[in-house]
């Protein structure tokens, strides 16, 4: 396993620019060719890289620019994927209008073709100071919304060889990634912050599945994807309770889930939401595996309030309690743009609260 290197961190989406949201609007209806959007995309995230860079940031992503949400375009890149407009377990708080699809498998599942390899050959090219960092999907993603209802039974008359086949695509993904020189590779799984909320739990039951099993399976799942990695490969994962135009879904501390992941689920680093009173406290943080890093999501991507610095400095403080300050670093709660619609407060203060984080950690980590 890799050290998490550092004490402030992002968890990868950011605002697209106007040009960009045209661009894509332009390509959907055909007046755009995929060369022209990707010329759009390419200047849009190589200024991203550097104004990152400008704000200390020590890793930065592309800023999920080439995606339209954060989680299908990945999903729907391996062959045996498809989507659909089925009711999701829950909708959003305030409405859900516009939400994503969800995947459902519909032949054996497989790797076709290198899916975010060239996205992130180019984020390579354009990062000079700062590790470049590429963001997927967790296993867990491609089963969360739909369950076993989803799988097709022609393709998989036993669904529990669909995450066999689902594992070894994903692990064709890393190792293509790392092929490309990619060092740090972050794996966002809702389902794990999702499982924490009681009335989500019934849900997942009343369509005859175990909670806690899903728990599990998801867990060992993604650690098989990473299992043998090279030692030099940084792996993270982010967790929250939804962020599509800044509505959240779930609610409910981490202590169903605290022992079987953050003690047992074999990555360097945990992005946590820690931004509101819904997540819990810090405690189920006791059952840190040693070695492993919890970067605190203390700063909302939600709401365009800034965070007062003596404010998030007394919440590490906090933590420690329960985590050695060492094993511990800062970054926002969730990503700016989950989707390409984007969360509802400005680029400016997108800016804002990022340099407020490398600020803090900086005060606090030297």
């Amino acid at each position: 396993m890799a050290s998490f290197p550092h004490h402030a961190d992002m968890v990868g989406s950011l605002l697209r620019p106007q040009r960009l949201l045209t661009a894509r609007d332009a390509w959907r209806a055909g007046e755009l060719t995929a060369e022209q959007l990707c010329e759009v995309e390419d200047e849009a995230i190589a200024a991203l890289v550097r104004k990152q860079e400008e704000v200390g940031l020590p890793a930065v992503t592309d800023g999920e620019f080439r995606r339209d949400w954060w989680h299908l375009d990945f999903l729907l890149g391996l062959g045996g994927m498809s989507s659909a407009e089925r009711a999701r377990l829950r909708n959003f708080s305030g409405g859900d209008d516009d939400g994503p699809p969800i995947p459902i498998v519909v032949d054996t599942v497989r790797h076709d073709h290198p899916i975010f390899v060239d996205a992130y050959a180019y984020l390579d090219k354009v990062t000079t100071t700062a590790i470049p960092k590429i963001t997927i999907p967790g296993p867990g993603m491609a089963n969360l919304m739909g369950g076993n209802a989803v799988i097709s039974s022609d393709a998989y008359p036993d669904p529990l060889r669909f995450w066999d086949d689902l594992v070894v695509a994903y692990r064709a993904e890393v190792d293509a990634l790392y092929a490309a020189g990619c060092r740090y590779l972050q794996m966002d799984d809702i389902g794990f912050a999702y499982l924490c909320d009681a009335d989500f739990r019934a849900q997942i039951a009343a369509r005859g599945e175990d909670p806690d099993e899903l728990v599990i399976r998801y867990r060992d799942a993604m650690n098989a994807v990473i299992a043998g990695r090279p030692a030099d490969l940084i792996v993270s994962t982010h967790m929250c309770r939804g962020n599509f135009r800044s509505r959240w879904v779930a609610s409910g501390g981490y202590e169903p889930i605290a022992e079987a992941i953050f003690g047992g689920l074999d990555v360097d680093a945990f992005f946590l939401e820690f931004d509101s009173d819904r997540a819990g406290g810090f405690e189920p943080l006791r059952h840190l595996a040693a070695g492993k890093t919890v970067v605190l999501g203390l700063v909302t991507s939600k709401s365009p309030e800034l965070e007062h610095a003596d404010d998030l400095v007394a919440r590490i403080e906090q933590a420690t309690e329960f985590v050695p300050i060492e094993q511990l670093a800062l970054s926002p709660q969730c990503g700016f743009s989950s989707s390409h619609h984007g969360n509802a407060l400005t680029d400016d203060d997108q800016w804002r609260k990022l340099s407020l984080v490398v600020d803090v950690a900086d005060r606090v980590w030297g």
